[in-house]
């Protein structure tokens, strides 16, 4: 074994880097990293393809990035050829259409630089605008999620609904913010969720003046979920380049571990993908 990462555990390390607001302008800059991503989305692997899309869905997060994105070469066209790719499954062609919207949309007007160093500076929140009518933000407060062994459990629970786009976790707070198809009822969480036995979600609402309002989830609620099957694997916990990435308070050297982490990816995709 020549111990190099594959493609997998190369788009996982930038998705879970670009999680991160401190690094999201650092990948966009890098030389090769936005390219590669870009070539992770023609990837025969399913997962590889929807780990670089969630990954650029992250770094497309802070406002400053979105005119280099637009207009790195490929991007666009590539995001329309996921979109329009019979295989492509169905969570992942919304995704990628959530993208192209944005990046679509984006405007390098000097009202918006204003608000871009404050959205690099966000916590990872994902997906709280409403750029797609088809898909809609859940907030979940979930009891018992302590670790990562808990943490994965949630993963698995949560990948095997069809009709759930993205998610990311809060661990500090034990929240999960999860993307999904508008069709699918939240309650579908909390059963998905309420399956491992050892936790159980709660729906996290804003109240009319701003605060967060908890909701338990109907304990005598059949919500019939529907699962995708033949999922790949993500890449598993203790083998993740990244652990640490969810917590709510950012080390301050994860910047500079993440840029020189960056130079080893782009020496990958360019040996990989490049013919």
């Amino acid at each position: 074994m020549s111990g190099e990462p594959d493609a997998l555990a190369v788009v996982n390390q930038l998705r879970d880097l670009a999680a991160d607001p401190l690094n999201r302008r650092a990948i966009v800059e890098d030389q090769g990293c936005l390219s590669g991503l870009i070539l992770f989305f023609d990837h025969p692997n399913p997962q590889v393809v929807y780990s670089a899309l969630l990954a650029v869905r992250y770094l497309a997060e802070c406002r400053a990035n979105r005119e280099k994105m637009k207009d790195e070469l490929g991007m666009m066209l590539s995001l329309q050829n996921v979109m329009q790719k019979g295989t492509s499954p169905g969570e992942t062609k919304l995704l990628a259409s959530e993208i192209y919207e944005i990046l679509q949309n984006s405007s390098s007007a000097e009202g918006e630089q204003a608000e871009a160093a404050a959205s690099c500076r966000k916590k990872a929140q994902f997906f709280l605008g409403s750029t797609n009518k088809r898909a809609k933000t859940v907030v979940l407060q979930i009891d018992g999620l302590d670790d990562s062994a808990r943490r994965s459990l949630c993963e698995e629970a949560l990948l095997k609904i069809k009709g759930v786009i993205s998610f990311t976790f809060q661990m500090a707070v034990k929240r999960c913010v999860v993307r999904i198809r508008s069709d699918l009822k939240a309650e579908a969480l909390g059963t998905a969720i309420a399956s491992t036995k050892v936790m159980k979600a709660q729906h996290v609402v804003k109240g009319e003046d701003g605060s967060d309002i908890v909701i338990p989830f109907q304990g005598d609620s059949d919500v019939v979920v529907e699962q995708n099957i033949n999922l790949p694997d993500y890449l598993p916990e203790d083998e993740s380049p990244s652990q640490e990435q969810h917590k709510a308070v950012t080390r301050l050297g994860s910047v500079q571990d993440g840029v020189s982490w960056l130079s080893t990816a782009a020496n990958f995709l360019s040996r990989s993908f490049y013919w």
